[in-house]
């Protein structure tokens, strides 16, 4: 192909590409699949696009993928614009248009299921583009990329785009291995440079001075903070702190302030990021509350206009539960709040008017991060902690990367600028190495789950599904590490191959006699550790036997000396514990360790029924009726010697095997005992190694192999050896897909949703897809009808089964079902009003439509799966009475 398709491409851009874009183009039109891994901005897309321009000029099919579906609809639209709607398609699972064209935009997840159902709109594919490819290292999704990676026919080129990554080229050496010829294009320049600042409450600081020194400023600010922390410890302690004078503590600035700052300083548009939607949605209503006004008035009319015909087909009734009032007067403003708890439609409209320049402010969690074509001027962190939805974890490198990427808008700024705010315990010298870091490698995430394995094991069969998989990149990865493993092998081999020549005796096999002093090693061991149990075992017995009145010698210890047991302490299934009372009127609670030997009991005296432990005068009298007792007594007494201390036999002839070696007789033996030892511990180690080796190199097809066992059990798979064939339930499981797929088949198998009205069918599929954020808590089961309530008890049940099941064959335990939208689903699904669905719940707005969709998702897969027509049919009425309102509109996610 010429460079004349080339200039072509060049010529729809206002700007010059860039060295690594005109590479990366290159490479395609040679046939090459194309790794690019370049920063938030680079305009690594570009690539991406050349991909459908080359198929739109030589009449071929290109496919372009997106991690969520908000993605796909605005690349989407990017692509009509420059094709018309006739030439592009959106395929995201709940939106399907025009999926003929010779350019298709969807969900990564919908071209793996086109790929295991063999679509026919594969025909003809020339290019696949996936975009944002680091997703593969989520753990929830990252699977995805790998799947369509490795089982895209041959002659397809992919075109994967990446932020930067420190393992690029390792990652291009696994693509060169699945799709033949790679060329690894990787950019560290960012077009637009960054500058990192700090914001205090008095100034905007620079980071670094002369490009690489950190503040001394904020370093002296940093340690004054730190001695006022001391000095108030110090104070609240009762101790004068240093000096015995505080310093003035140098607070944050508030939200308001810091908009103010950057107005100022010319940085807005700015996006700050705050790690919670609570926090995001307050920051809002702090600056409209300060009075803040971006906009002019020309600009707020506009706003207004664009932002009522984007809510045309809202209720206004929902728009009352939606806060819209309190939206548009902050949009009107230039200000806005991005998080995932905004329905769709109100989240694309904060995009586009940020895009526009309409709005000036945003606040948002760091979802926006995922690739939302919103560049800014500035971008500002509140807070160098986040919430990852297990705990507040420090932002990592990679990430701090990826949020302040959006500074800077190529074109349009000379520079950008990434500001983190002053916080308490803010570290200039820990921000200024998270800002330099570029270490943040790609590792994969991938597992098999059920639908693939039935999806593989019908296609290809179980031998070449396990061979497929071994060819992921997460083996691709463990193969790598073995390299080190095996050098390590190597090297031991060799130290031990020097021991043996350096213990070598004239006087006969050194390393027999070796062997033989090693073995009765472990056996002296090995019968110290039985002689000890019987010992433990003998000392037990015997405490067992006393009762309350025996009089027995205590050998040892401050309390040693005779003692009349007053409490047997004998407890199910512990080693007993007597309290005993000696002469000195002290009680003390015994132990098999404060014996040597067996006790037994000298004399018996009678104890008291009124005895009382805590009693001074008790223990006054009994002592001396002990000390009456005792006088007289020949002391000590008779002891049971504990079992076991016989003469082990094989003991004995290992000693004489040792003795009768002539080795034994070397005036060396020691010194090559020595090295005999280290040529053991060696060979110990090596074999570690080799069992690690050998679990590493069959790590993921050993994976499927569970996977298919846990299959066959329970009659997915015909059995579970090589010539396993796909069994009827399998051929449902194989339509199924998502986290509980398994689950969701059992419930169909088990008959739990065929006698469910539509809206129950959606409150019971909910319980499958969701997932409580956090520490809210889940709707009460008795919330919902009691058909509901009676499925939600039987789904746990068969959830319980194959838990054990899965745990059985080592498969890692599918999520537990959660009923905390079950409620929230039927009562939508049956007709009910935003607010009454939101009413005195946790959910908001953009969760429940999230959720919603999830569900629909769902229930158009049975809809797909299952042979009951009647079923079928209450899924897709199902659907439709859950995809209206608020639901009905927009992309989701």
């Amino acid at each position: 192909m010429d460079e004349g398709t080339l200039d072509g491409f060049r010529g729809l851009y206002g700007f010059q590409l860039d060295p690594f874009q005109v590479r990366a183009c290159q490479a395609l039109m040679a046939g090459d699949t194309v790794l690019v891994a370049a920063p938030t901005g680079s305009g690594k897309t570009v690539v991406g696009e050349f991909a459908v321009h080359l198929a739109v000029e030589t009449g071929r099919k290109v496919f372009y993928t997106t991690p969520i579906k908000a993605l796909s609809n605005q690349k989407y639209a990017d692509l009509v614009a420059r094709y018309g709607a006739d030439q592009v398609g959106l395929l995201t699972g709940d939106t399907s248009r025009n999926g003929d064209a010779p350019v298709v935009v969807m969900t990564t997840e919908v071209l793996r299921n086109m790929l295991y159902a063999g679509s026919s709109t594969l025909t003809g594919l020339a290019f696949v583009v996936l975009d944002e490819v680091h997703y593969l290292a989520d753990r929830q999704r990252g699977p995805v990329w790998e799947e369509v990676i490795i089982t895209l026919p041959e002659h397809v080129a992919v075109v994967a785009l990446s932020a930067t990554v420190s393992n690029a080229e390792e990652i291009g050496l696994w693509l060169a291995d699945v799709r033949g010829r790679t060329e690894v294009v990787v950019e560290e320049h960012r077009p637009v440079p960054l500058w990192q600042h700090v914001l205090t409450a008095d100034a905007l600081h620079d980071l670094f001075v002369n490009g690489r020194t950190v503040n001394p400023e904020l370093v002296r600010l940093a340690g004054t903070q730190q001695r006022v922390a001391r000095d108030r410890r110090a104070g609240a302690a009762g101790r004068p702190g240093r000096g015995g004078k505080r310093t003035a503590h140098q607070p944050g600035p508030q939200r308001p302030r810091v908009v103010t700052v950057l107005q100022r300083a010319g940085l807005l548009p700015a996006i700050q990021f705050i790690f919670s939607r609570a926090g995001c949605e307050a920051a809002v209503e702090q600056c409209l509350h300060a009075g803040l006004v971006l906009n002019t008035t020309q600009e707020r009319a506009e706003v207004r206009r664009r932002v009522l015909a984007r809510v045309v087909d809202v209720a206004p009734a929902d728009l009352a539960v939606l806060g819209f009032d309190a939206w548009i007067d902050g949009l009107e403003r230039g200000i806005a709040a991005h998080h995932a708890g905004l329905i769709p439609t109100f989240k694309e409209t904060v995009e586009e008017l940020f895009q526009e320049g309409l709005v000036k402010v945003v606040y948002a969690t760091e979802t926006l991060a995922l690739g939302i074509n919103m560049p800014a001027r500035a971008v500002v962190l509140e807070r160098l902690v986040k919430w990852n939805g297990q705990e507040h974890a420090a932002v990592t490198p990679g990430e701090y990367t990826q949020l302040t990427g959006r500074a800077g808008r190529r074109g349009i700024d000379v520079e950008g600028h990434a500001v983190v705010l002053w916080h308490p315990g803010l570290d200039p010298t820990a921000l200024a190495g998270l800002a330099s870091t570029r270490t943040y490698p790609l590792i994969s995430s991938f597992r098999p789950s059920y639908n693939m394995a039935v999806n593989l094991v019908d296609q290809i069969g179980r031998p070449a599904a396990r061979e497929l998989l071994s060819t992921s990149l997460a083996q691709f990865q463990a193969d790598r590490s073995l390299v080190g493993l095996a050098r390590q092998v190597q090297r031991n081999a060799e130290a031990i191959a020097g021991y043996e020549q350096s213990m070598d005796c004239h006087l006969g096999d050194f390393a027999a006699y070796a062997a033989i002093r090693v073995e009765l090693s472990d056996r002296e061991k090995q019968a110290a550790r039985a002689g000890t149990a019987a010992r433990r075992a003998v000392l037990a017995d015997a405490l067992a036997e006393l009762v309350p009145g025996d009089i027995i010698m205590v050998p040892a210890g401050r309390r040693a000396g005779p003692a009349v047991v007053v409490d047997p302490g004998l407890s199910l299934g512990e080693e007993p514990r007597p309290v005993v009372l000696g002469v000195d009127r002290q009680i003390r609670r015994l132990s098999v360790l404060d014996f040597p030997v067996a006790p037994e009991p000298l004399d018996h005296m009678r104890v008291p029924r009124t005895f009382a432990a805590r009693s001074a005068n008790s223990r006054r009298d009994l002592a001396a009726a002990l000390r009456v007792r005792v006088d007289g007594l020949e002391l000590p007494g008779r002891a049971r010697r504990p079992r076991g201390h016989e003469e082990d036999v094989e003991i004995a002839a290992l000693r004489a095997r040792l003795r009768a070696h002539p080795c034994h007789g070397c005036n060396d033996r020691e010194q090559h005992a020595r090295w005999a030892q280290r040529a053991n511990r060696l060979r110990v180690e090596n074999a570690g190694l080799q069992r690690r080796l050998e679990s590493k190199s069959t790590s993921i097809a050993r994976q499927l192999d569970r996977t298919c066992a846990v299959l066959a059990e329970l009659g997915y798979l015909s059995d579970d050896g090589p010539s396993a064939k796909v069994a009827g339930p399998g051929r449902v499981l194989a339509r199924i897909y998502g986290e509980a797929d398994l689950l969701a088949v059992q419930c169909l198998r088990a008959g739990l949703w065929s006698s469910l009205s539509a809206p129950e069918l959606a409150g019971a599929c909910s319980v499958l897809v969701h997932e409580t954020r956090g520490s809210a808590q889940q709707d009460a089961p008795a919330r919902v009808p009691p058909a509901i309530q009676d499925t939600l008890e039987r789904t746990g049940q068969l959830w319980a089964q194959l838990e054990q099941v899965e745990r059985r064959h080592g498969v890692k335990p599918t999520r537990a079902p959660d009923a905390g939208f079950a409620w929230a689903a039927h009562r939508w699904a049956s007709g009910g009003t935003l607010r009454s669905v939101l009413s005195g719940s946790e959910l908001t707005a953009g969760d429940f439509v999230r959720w919603c969709k999830q569900v629909v998702d769902l229930l158009g897969q049975i809809a797909v799966a299952v042979d009951d027509p009647e079923l079928a049919a209450t899924a897709r009425l199902a659907m439709d009475l859950m995809r209206r309102g608020v639901v009905a509109i927009g992309p989701g996610e």
